[in-house]
Order: C-alpha cells, then structure tokens, then sequence
C-alpha cells in the first residue's frame, strides 16, 4: 500500500463490508445513537495518550477516532443524508475559510490576530445560520445542555484553561455524562461487543 489516500479508501470499504450483506451482525445493528457514547469515549482515549505521552497508543486511538467518522458517514451513505466526501468537502471548505490569512488576503501577524480573526468568523457563521431559520435542531434533547455545561466547547482562546483540567476532573466528567445517557436511555452497551 502506498499512499494515504489508499488507506483511507481501504478503511472505508472495511467500514462498508462490516455494514453489508455478510458483514458483522453488531456492525449493521449500530445507529447513530447507539454509537454516540463511544465516539466520546474513544476521545477520552486519545485525551490519555496524549497525557502519558504514548505515541505508539495515541496512533491506535485516533484510529479508534476516525473509526467513529468512518462509522457515521457510512451510515449517513446508507440513508442518502451524506457521504465520507461530503464530510472531507466541508473539512477542507472550514479549513481555508478559517484561515484566511493563509489562503486569502487577510492580514494575522500574531496568534492574537488570528483569534481575532477566528472570533469574528464564528460571528458571522452564526449569524448566517440563525437568518438561515435556526441555528440548532428544535429536537435537541435536553442532554445537550446538560453535556454542553458538563464540558465547555474548547476554543483557542480558552485552551489554556482547558489544558489545566486535571485528568481526573476529566474522567469524573466522563463519568457524569455515562450517567446521563443511561439516564436518557442511551445505555452503555460497552458488553455487548463483539471480542
């Protein structure tokens, strides 16, 4: 194999197989919400590997991670909503939107310059989606605020208070929020893998 995008491909017709005809009975069973709770645990994970500064672990947990892009785009492919290209559109579109001091004519000399920059794009995205009828679904459960005060969005401006949160504080967190979902019906269905 010689390129990443060979890999890449090769992960996403393994993710297909798995979900197809003749394919892992537990794989096909999955939907969106069922496999919520492991796409963040999988990101605690990476969190860990990085805290213990295990390179070798932190290359199987980002793969666990995109495992969980891998696994809902290929649902989102089976029920027509998008596919894995649309996901890699989008990233590529918000990277160089994001950064227009690299791939435009805005000017950012400093790091403060381009959080200043960043803030203002935000503003103007939100602005966007709100006069586009919303920003958010009007079906959002409630665990949604419940998640959002038990882990505040990160942003480059808040990152160094966010590097202070103890690894402790963040498994405590992880455990809160476990709660929540069983609570809300989600389960932890962590037994019912297959080995």
């Amino acid at each position: 194999m010689s390129g990443t995008g060979e890999r890449f491909e090769r992960a996403m017709s393994i993710m297909a197989r798995l979900r197809g005809p003749g394919g892992c009975p537990w794989d096909r069973e999955q939907t969106f919400d069922s496999i919520k709770p492991y796409t963040l645990e999988e990101t605690y994970e990476v969190l860990e590997a990085i805290d213990n500064r295990n390179w070798q672990e932190l290359t199987a947990e980002l793969g666990d991670l995109l495992l969980q892009v891998l696994f809902y785009s290929e649902m989102a492919k089976e029920q027509g909503t998008f596919s894995i290209d649309d996901v890699l559109d989008r990233l590529s579109t918000k990277l160089v939107d994001r950064h227009p001091h690299v791939f435009g004519d805005v000017k950012a000399e400093t790091s403060s310059d381009v959080l200043r920059n960043w803030e203002a794009l935000k503003a103007e995205e939100k602005k966007k989606r709100l006069e586009a009828g919303g920003e958010k679904h009007p079906n959002q459960p409630v665990l949604r605020s419940q998640f959002s005060l038990a882990f505040p969005r990160p942003c480059p401006r808040c990152s160094s208070s966010q590097a202070q949160l103890s690894r402790r504080a963040r498994w405590i967190r992880l455990a809160e929020y476990r709660r929540l979902i069983r609570e809300a019906g989600g389960g932890n269905q962590r037994a019912a893998l297959p080995t």
